[in-house]
């Protein structure tokens, strides 16, 4: 049995899901909702399906190495990808914030001229 413990979390107590992958039957041990659980699994599942098509070889390790290399490339590209997105609204929001003050500094009333 394999625990899971990063995702949507039901905030019950951890119940066993039974997945499959690669034809074979996994029971998972894991507090999140069960149909996340399961949509984890079709999605492990898909990939190990695209790696065996990709692959020359039957060997289930390698498939299965292969198919966690393309889940890992796809996450750090996702990550990378949200950090440039983030430095870009920072930037933004910068730029926003100068020109309100700008916008609030040329509409502020001069000093009334002394006599």
């Amino acid at each position: 049995m394999t625990d899971i413990e990063d995702g949507p979390e039901t905030g019950d107590a951890p119940q066993t899901v039974t997945v499959e992958i690669m034809g074979q039957r996994f029971s998972i041990r894991s507090s999140l909702d069960i149909e996340y659980v399961n949509r984890l699994a079709a999605y492990v599942d898909h990939k190990i399906q695209a790696a065996t098509e990709h692959s020359t070889g039957g060997d289930t390790v390698r498939i299965a190495v292969l198919a966690a290399m393309n889940i890992a490339d796809e996450y750090f590209r996702s990550r990378d990808t949200e950090t440039s997105i983030e430095a870009a609204l920072k930037a933004r929001a910068g730029e926003i914030e100068r020109m309100v003050d700008d916008a609030l500094a040329d509409a502020a009333p001069e000093p009334a001229a002394e006599t």
